[in-house]
């Protein structure tokens, strides 16, 4: 099986080394595996639950809420209605954030614009 170091995991996630100790320190990264000196090993299934709550993260989910997650994925098989349930409902946060976004782009643009008419004006 093929294990990462921190660094290396951080560097292929491109987060701070702090980030991921940050998240174990929380509970988002159990059953983290170690060395024989204390230094963490990130198997490809860690890098993958790793890819996932930087995702939920990304994505404005609270921390509790990652960690409900995370709770239910090494529950099991049991739990996936839940997860599912969980995901579903963040998706429509997720998008509704995303139409919020748009509409103020949108307004930035017109201020944008407007701003470049006045200084093109202002030349002439």
């Amino acid at each position: 099986m093929n294990y990462y170091s921190i660094g290396e995991a951080a560097a292929k996630l491109d987060i701070p080394e702090s980030t991921i100790r940050y998240y174990e320190k929380k509970g988002l990264l159990p059953l983290i595996e170690r060395d024989h000196a204390g230094r963490r090993l990130f198997s490809e299934d860690q890098m993958t639950l790793l890819g996932t709550v930087m995702c939920l993260k990304n994505t404005n989910m609270p921390i509790d809420d990652i960690k409900q997650y995370i709770d239910w994925v090494i529950e099991g098989a049991s739990t996936v209605t839940l997860r599912l349930d969980m995901l579903n409902k963040h998706k429509q946060t997720v998008l509704a954030q995303m139409a919020l976004m748009t509409e103020s782009l949108e307004g930035i643009e017109v201020k944008i614009q407007r701003y470049i008419k006045q200084t093109q004006e202002a030349l002439i």
